[in-house]
């Protein structure tokens, strides 16, 4: 239908970044669920020129759904909102697949009209099973209720940021049609911090700033990434549930507005062998009221032992955590020591290649840095993993972690086999969330080489979760 029979809403920039920062404040502030309901329902049903709400949600793996609901039918249903789990990987099997979507009305976006089309709100979704209780698939709401929880019990606030580095590609589709050509085009070779200032990459950049600008990511710094074609789009701290919601719309962004310039934004880990590949690095921390509970001024490197302890037993766990940090068989392509690989099992203040790292910080940006996180593992199931680690793990008696001597698996075999055997995920996630994770992890790394070597091959990229192709999973 041509748009000049309606008025569907499109919002300038500058009124989408007040709004949107608005609702981020409310948040932050905790502001009562039935109030934040009550707010957002009224506004849907004053706003006419809104024809649909997408409701989103993320599988097991991290792969991001959207459903558009007519507004009429929301307001009426969404109490009642039914899907059919069977379809999403990792969710339940055939015969048990009615699932509900709860909506989580704190986490609502107005949305820049020439990205994500006129007329449309998001809203994130918390997948409910058939008794009523939060699905225990959906990560999201795993990580919202443990982070709920320890609110609620020592007034506790998870803190997270990170840093998520990507490359542009030319041409729509590359990852899906890697298998063919083999290759992926890189459309600007300038390197670290250096790209002219009209060439593709720091148009896409630039673009991709502002529409998070405007999504009130409150922006901090962007940059071409030490690789050609790499990029690097900063933004600001938030509560951990905020901060996984942010790196899948992140993701969600950057891939349509490099698919309007006609180009690929990829978050494959080492798509490309002989440069830098890219890491998702996650800073934590916890704070207790307006207390950064990793600060101390006289600890060593100004980390307190809270955070020292937290930082150990992320240590102790490394090997039981790999295959949540890194998640596909690419993934461990970007684990070699030749490019600054964080695959050392230990910390450190300053060498790269520790899997932990202590930032300088102050009172306010006290941290650690969890480097070997990739950028494409699952956010909310890697916050968990590593705050539910850092605050309820053990610590090994053994002798110290942080010297190092420990690496991380160089293949997603041995982190299969670290992840399916270790009672601590089993404990955290659950027996059958433990079996279907390493499960799906198999099918990929099954229909791979065993071996690396020494190019990308396309079932590395072809049978990735966020490349997914249906149809050729099915011919396999």
């Amino acid at each position: 239908m041509s748009t000049e029979y309606r008025n569907f809403l499109a919002l300038p920039y500058e009124e989408l970044e007040e709004l949107n920062l608005q609702a981020k404040q409310d948040r932050l502030n905790r502001v009562g669920a039935d109030e934040i309901r009550e707010k957002r329902l009224k506004y849907l049903t004053d706003e006419k020129r809104i024809k649909a709400v997408t409701v989103l949600f993320s599988d097991l793996e991290g792969r991001l759904h959207l459903l558009d609901y007519d507004k009429k039918f929301l307001l009426d249903a969404y109490e009642n909102l039914t899907f059919d789990g069977s379809s999403i990987r990792g969710f339940t099997a055939q015969k048990e697949s009615d699932l509900r979507l709860g909506i989580d009305w704190s986490a609502f976006y107005w949305v820049p009209a020439d990205v994500f089309g006129t007329g449309k709100v998001l809203v994130f979704g918390v997948v409910i099973d058939k008794d009523g209780t939060l699905y225990s698939g959906d990560m999201r709401g795993v990580l919202k209720s443990y982070a709920d929880k320890l609110y609620a019990e020592k007034n506790y606030t998870l803190n997270a940021a990170t840093e998520i580095e990507g490359f542009l590609f030319g041409g729509k589709d590359a990852e899906k049609n890697f298998h063919e050509t083999g290759k992926f085009e890189f459309v600007s070779t300038g390197g670290y911090y250096h790209s002219l200032p009209l060439d593709p990459l720091r148009q896409f950049i630039d673009t991709a700033a502002e529409v998070q600008r405007a999504m009130g990511f409150q922006n901090e710094k962007d940059h071409p990434e030490v690789a050609p074609s790499q990029f690097e789009i900063n933004f600001g701290y938030a509560e951990a549930v905020a901060a996984a919601d942010q790196i899948q719309l992140y993701k969600l962004l950057c891939r349509q507005i490099a698919n309007n310039y006609g180009c690929t934004a990829s978050f494959l880990p080492k798509p490309v062998v002989g440069v830098n590949g890219s890491g998702m690095h996650t800073n934590v921390s916890v704070s207790q009221g307006k207390t950064n509970l990793f600060w101390d001024e006289k600890g060593e490197e100004q980390l307190s032992t809270f955070g020292w302890s937290f930082l150990d037993r992320i240590l102790t766990r490394a090997l039981d955590l790999c295959l949540i940090f890194n998640s596909s068989v690419n993934a461990y392509r970007r684990l070699d020591p030749h490019f600054e690989a964080p695959n050392q099992i230990r910390a450190s203040a300053t060498d790269r290649g520790a899997m932990v790292r202590v930032p300088i910080g102050n009172r306010r940006s006290m941290r650690t840095e969890v480097r070997a996180v990739a950028p494409d593992a699952n956010p909310y199931l890697a916050l968990y993993s590593i705050f539910k680690t850092g605050i309820d793990g053990e610590i090994s008696t053994a002798a110290n972690l942080r010297d190092g001597g420990r690496y991380l698996p160089d293949n997603i075999y041995t982190a299969i086999e670290d992840f399916k055997k270790s009672p601590w995920i089993a404990q955290i996630l659950g027996a059958d969330v433990q079996g279907r994770y390493a499960d799906l992890k198999q099918a990929v790394a099954d229909r791979s080489p065993r071996l690396l070597g020494t190019f990308v091959k396309g079932s590395e990229v072809q049978y990735h979760h966020a490349v997914y192709n249906q149809s050729l999973w099915n011919l396999f």
